[in-house]
């Protein structure tokens, strides 16, 4: 009998460990073709773009490998460096602008002022919008025939021009303008965080020791805003790298390739052009720069946790 009991006792223990080791399989199971899926979609054409490259592909890949030929090739190309120059001033302006005016935003509604709710959604709204619905927006607002400055001319001032958006030196900005616009929201929301997640008695013992409010937020809440500033500033310049669909859409690389920047470069000289290897080459380009940004952060985030 006792060997019966010991035999019953062992067959659950062993259907428990066979249940235990089915439910540890089936979410594997399920993950799995997600995970094949994201490893030869996103790694897998990675290392194809970096491949393709080194080999003198044109319209078509051809997998004949040259080297470093298409990179000595893209740093000789005006239009490259063009498109970098735009890359710079686009990117300092765009993460300067969002980073200064979302914290202005921020602390004026940390001030728990009435309708805060309203105004936070208004901050708020450009965020739920495409930026191809931005880029074409503001096509529109800043067109001379038909947005700001024949608006302004109506209303009297006849002299009134604003012509960005052809001018060839003036054109980047006018992306800037758009993207400040959509992105400003997202960091208001960052900073608005870190600051209600302050500790009040900081602030407090501040005020005793005589502080002025300019003091406390120089000296106290800013500086305690160090986690949402970094975060900021990282992920506002990975968009402002990645920046694609706003340029299209507003001024499509132009007035002629004025306002190109890296990935629109990239787009057209691998599927306009049909230099295919060139434009896989400034591809690169950007990864390394999207990853020598991301990296360290990630780093810094985990060194912090």
């Amino acid at each position: 009998m006792a060997e019966n009991a010991f035999t019953i006792v062992k067959k659950k223990e062993n259907v428990s460990v066979k249940r235990k080791k089915i439910v540890e399989i089936i979410p594997k199971l399920l993950l799995s073709p997600t995970f094949v899926v994201m490893v030869v979609f996103i790694y897998g054409f990675i290392f194809w773009t970096i491949y393709i490259s080194m080999t003198d592909s044109k319209l078509m890949p051809n997998y004949r490998f040259v080297g470093l030929e298409q990179y000595l090739i893209l740093f000789k190309e005006p239009r490259w460096w063009v498109a970098i120059k735009n890359l710079f001033i686009f990117s300092f302006l765009f993460v300067l602008l969002c980073v200064v005016i979302g914290l202005i935003l921020a602390i004026l509604l940390d001030q728990k002022i009435k309708g805060e709710n309203v105004l936070l959604t208004i901050y708020l709204s450009p965020m739920a919008v495409s930026l191809i619905v931005t880029g074409v927006a503001w096509k529109w607002i800043l067109n001379p025939e038909l947005g700001l400055e024949r608006f302004m001319q109506q209303l009297g001032f006849i002299n009134f021009k604003f012509r960005w958006l052809v001018d060839p030196n003036m054109a980047i900005y006018t992306v800037v303008i758009a993207a400040v616009w959509q992105a400003t929201g997202y960091a208001m929301a960052l900073f608005l965080a870190g600051l209600r997640a302050i500790d009040n008695s900081l602030i407090e013992a501040a005020k005793v020791d005589g502080a002025s409010m300019f003091q406390i937020y120089t000296r106290v809440i800013i500086p305690c805003l160090k986690p949402a500033f970094l975060s900021c500033v990282v992920i506002l310049t990975h968009i402002a790298i990645k920046t694609f669909d706003l340029v299209m859409a507003l001024t499509k690389g132009g007035p002629g390739y004025a306002t190109d920047v890296p990935a629109t470069f990239m787009y057209a000289f691998a599927f306009n052009r049909g230099r295919l290897a060139l434009g896989a080459a400034s591809a690169v380009i950007m990864f390394i720069v999207v990853i020598s940004i991301i990296v360290p952060y990630l780093y810094i985030a985990r060194e912090r946790r």
